[in-house]
């Protein structure tokens, strides 16, 4: 696809992805910090993928207002090309400069990894991390078109990988597990393929022996991810995981849920270019939610916490949490 024929505000994040290895443009050990306190095995055949959602989780919800902008301003791609290009030269940190004008920023943004790892520990899982090293999937660019920019990325980032020993990832956000299980190998050209797995398919294995189990009784709804219900098949085992932790009601929507489940309006860079559908469908999405009357609406995906959130800000609901699955994991296994 012409680049031409790409919003300014997709090729801004496709260009830092490309230059600086993330979609924010951000330093990489800035978004590495989250781990800073957990322990993890110098082995890396099987690692954690934090991915981009939500180590830079602070910063993109303030720089898609930006991106926004970009896309309504006169501004033409070969400008906002520039703009990335420009920012990796002079080193600029524009996502941690957001950040701290902004967004609250702090460990409470990157929660849902540190439970995760902490569940996996649990389990008794050897896990590594990349850090620094660990490259963005680059999603985003197959996901609006840039087809020869991710097929020369997905080689990079599978010869990055096989080069740190990697045979199998661990990944929470849904997107990058995709990416990483189907699109990475087929743009790479590649048959010597690394297994992927979802967090929430290693728990559900696992149940039997976990007794996960909350203080005190509540009231949870679930919303499914478009990648991880429609690209992954991930339906059933977010559900068998909730109804397995004691304490917890699970309620649900008569019928937008599973795969009639109603998209929250984010994903693919469809909150960027078309904000305004985008907020609608998650005021309408926050409001299915919320007639369940949850305590807590638990989702698996960055990208559909915020927009969810942001419905919820919408209709005035301030008794109800929005939550990872593995933050709830972690409560429930007090880890």
């Amino acid at each position: 696809m012409s680049k031409k024929l790409i919003p300014p505000g997709l090729t801004y994040l496709a260009n830092n992805i490309v230059l600086n290895d993330n979609i924010i443009g951000s330093r990489k050990k800035d978004g590495a910090k989250w781990a800073k306190n957990l322990k993890f095995s110098p082995n890396t055949e099987t690692v954690f993928f934090a991915g981009c959602g939500y180590q830079y989780s602070s910063e993109l919800e303030t720089l898609m207002s930006l991106i926004r902008s970009i896309d309504k301003s006169p501004i033409n791609t070969e400008i906002t090309m520039n703009l990335a290009i420009f920012q990796r030269k002079l080193g600029l940190d524009l996502g941690g400069v957001y950040r701290k004008v902004m967004t609250r920023g702090g460990e409470a943004d990157a929660q849902p990894l540190i439970s995760a790892v902490k569940v996996l520990k649990k389990i008794g899982i050897d896990l590594g991390y990349l850090g620094e090293d660990e490259p963005c999937c680059g999603g985003l660019l197959y996901y609006i078109g840039m087809q020869k920019e991710f097929n020369s990325h997905a080689k990079d980032v599978h010869s990055r990988l096989k080069a740190k020993g990697v045979k199998e990832i661990i990944s929470l956000v849904p997107s990058c597990t995709f990416t990483l299980k189907s699109l990475v190998p087929k743009g790479a050209g590649s048959d010597d393929n690394i297994k992927v797995r979802h967090f929430c398919e290693v728990v559900n294995e696992s149940l039997d022996s976990l007794k996960p189990r909350l203080p005190q009784k509540v009231k949870v709804t679930y919303h499914d991810p478009c990648q991880l219900s429609r690209s992954l098949g991930l339906i059933d085992e977010p559900r068998r995981i909730l109804s397995a932790i004691e304490n917890v009601e699970l309620v649900e929507p008569t019928w937008t849920k599973g795969k009639f489940s109603t998209c929250c309006g984010g994903g693919g860079g469809f909150e960027a270019v078309f904000p305004e559908l985008s907020h609608t469908l998650a005021v309408n999405r926050a409001r299915e939610l919320t007639e369940t009357e949850p305590d807590i609406i638990v989702t698996h995906c960055p990208g559909c916490i915020m927009q969810i959130e942001g419905g919820l800000k919408e209709l005035g609901v301030k008794n109800v949490q929005v939550l990872d699955l593995a933050q709830v994991v972690g409560m429930a296994l007090e880890v």
